[in-house]
């Protein structure tokens, strides 16, 4: 027998196996069950081929999971649960079956506060921050081993307000976001017109807490919603939800600088509710969501890699009403949108020279979607 074939089976047979390796993409969409059980997450099959989407998994008894969060590693998300109601919510963990994208519950615990609205996840996948509008606080919870979540071993709250009446009465958290370092945190005061600024310590050596160093203030009536980070760590982006604006910011060791305001909508709105904000994945790209009611669209910017500042490509459209939120698929080819108010989720091609969008026949029909978060399983 030819010895030279026989040390090259092995290696074939390697090959081959490489060759048959699948992957698979998942959407995960939160949604608002007008306060009562029912199949309240969903999870869909995404073909990044074509932008088709195929039913795989429906949670449940689940009340409001109106936010949705995938882990690092993908093996779990985690959702708020019971918001937007009088009493306090929950946050739920569930294991993730990356050949299916069926979910299993693991545990949930207390929120710490009325209306959990927003969760991040630490980057070393051990530790979940959630933000809580209603009672204006942040509450810190370490993930086990397995990926459950112990109780919340930290609850921060405020109290303090701004000049829009019936929206800016009280402090509102409606998000936090990790630096791209892991070692800073930056929470979303709507209520207060302010971004909270917090440094990671660790007491002990399995315990992460946020220490309060400072905040930066908002222009009066802003009422900052959501924020992101430029992939490259360089620059920070914030989407203020009362006045309608893209707020950039350079970013060093802990500190935002102010760079500029830009509009989001196409014009000057008597009511603006702008929402959602991401980056595509090459960095090239931002785009925020515009909710109505004179127009419900998604804003195009390109971004300056080297000064941050952005340049408007244009405006799209989300062929429905109140685009609450969106996601960017892994390879950023698509684009989705969720638009609460008329139960509907649209698929949009991205395209990737010029950051447009155009939307695809894809379309699902989903009770009061909310949420929308994406994985891809086996690369």
């Amino acid at each position: 027998m030819n010895y030279r074939i026989v040390l090259l089976l092995p290696l074939l047979g390697l090959l081959l196996n490489c060759s048959n390796k699948t992957t698979k993409t998942f959407l995960f969409i939160g949604s608002f069950t007008e306060g009562k059980p029912a199949k309240g997450i969903l999870v869909y099959e995404f073909d990044v081929n074509s932008g088709a989407l195929q039913l795989v998994h429906e949670e449940e008894n689940t009340i409001n999971p109106s936010f949705l969060k995938v882990s690092p590693d993908g093996r779990h998300l985690y959702s708020v649960l019971e918001s937007q109601l009088q009493s306090n919510g929950k946050v739920a963990a569930f294991a993730v079956d990356s050949l299916t994208g069926r979910l299993q519950l693991l545990n949930f615990q207390d929120s710490g506060g009325r209306n959990p609205a927003h969760l991040a996840i630490h980057s070393t996948g051990n530790y979940l921050v959630n933000s809580n509008y209603t009672d204006a606080g942040i509450s810190v919870f370490k993930i086990n081993a397995n990926g459950s979540l112990h109780k919340n071993h930290q609850l921060i709250t405020f109290q303090d307000s701004s000049i829009v009446k019936g929206r800016q009465d009280a402090a509102h958290l409606h998000s936090t976001n990790f630096s791209p370092d892991g070692d800073f945190s930056f929470g979303q005061d709507l209520g207060a017109d302010k971004i909270r600024v917090f440094e990671v310590i660790y007491p002990t050596k399995n315990t992460l807490q946020l220490e309060e160093s400072g905040f930066i203030t908002i222009k009066p009536g802003s009422g900052p919603r959501h924020f992101t980070f430029h992939p490259d760590g360089n620059f920070g982006y914030g989407v203020a939800e009362l006045s309608g604006t893209i707020t950039a910011y350079s970013y060093t060791d802990g500190k935002l600088e102010y760079i500029e305001d830009y509009l989001s909508y196409s014009k000057k709105q008597d009511l603006y509710r702008a929402a959602d904000i991401h980056i595509s994945p090459d960095g090239k790209f931002l785009y925020a969501s515009n909710r109505g009611p004179e127009e419900d669209s998604i804003s195009i910017f390109s971004i300056d890699k080297n000064t941050g500042r952005l340049t408007l490509v244009g405006h799209e459209p989300t062929f429905g009403e109140h685009p609450r939120n969106f996601c960017i698929d892994p390879s950023g080819n698509f684009l989705l949108v969720a638009n609460q108010f008329t139960n509907n989720v649209v698929v949009f091609k991205r395209h990737s020279e010029t950051g447009r969008l155009s939307k695809l026949q894809k379309e699902l029909a989903i009770e009061n979607p909310s949420s929308l978060q994406m994985r891809t399983y086996g690369e």
